[in-house]
């Protein structure tokens, strides 16, 4: 028998659309007075992104503030085991992944055997935030449940310079060196 979800009322549903679409829309100061008032830190959508997924997606680094202050979760994932770190790295947001860094959320975070931020920012060819995620700690050899590695995500999809970003910083052990001025 399936979950049954109850109904919501149009009124409620508008307000929920509204919510989502300021948080969607980066409007961190008029999105605080619902988080004042109560409203769920980890309110999630039919998709099962949360608030903080939607923010991280969207790149809107003070809404991800506000949204860690009022406790929401930085490991919850949505209904296809994405957390808001992956999120962050697909679409290449540097500043948000270090925000969801600082406040808890897992550098391998990964949902029964799903992409880690790791596999998606080298899938993506984001060698800043390769750079990162390594020298915050990922594992490069961690395995997505298909047994691919991060290297081998960033090679299938035929990035352009992950590849060998993570072949060195693999042969090296270690974060990978600073740049040279």
């Amino acid at each position: 028998m399936q979950n049954q979800q109850p109904k919501i009322d149009d009124e409620t549903l508008a307000f929920l659309q509204q919510v989502f679409q300021l948080v969607r829309g980066g409007q961190a100061e008029e999105f605080r007075e619902y988080l004042v008032r109560g409203l769920p830190a980890n309110l999630r959508n039919e998709k099962g992104d949360s608030l903080l997924m939607i923010a991280a997606y969207n790149g809107h680094p003070e809404v991800v503030k506000l949204l860690l202050e009022y406790g929401a979760d930085p490991e919850m994932a949505n209904d296809r085991g994405q957390t808001p770190l992956a999120a962050a790295a697909f679409k290449g947001d540097i500043e948000v992944i270090g925000i969801l860094l600082d406040n808890g959320a897992d550098v391998d975070g990964a949902v029964d055997g799903g992409r880690t931020a790791l596999m998606t920012a080298a899938m993506f060819n984001r060698t800043e935030i390769v750079d990162l995620l390594i020298e915050r700690g990922a594992d490069i050899d961690k395995q997505d449940a298909s047994g691919h590695t991060a290297l081998m995500a960033a090679r299938i999809m035929n990035a352009a310079d992950t590849p060998a970003q993570l072949a060195q910083a693999s042969e090296r052990g270690h974060p990978p060196a600073p740049p040279q001025d």
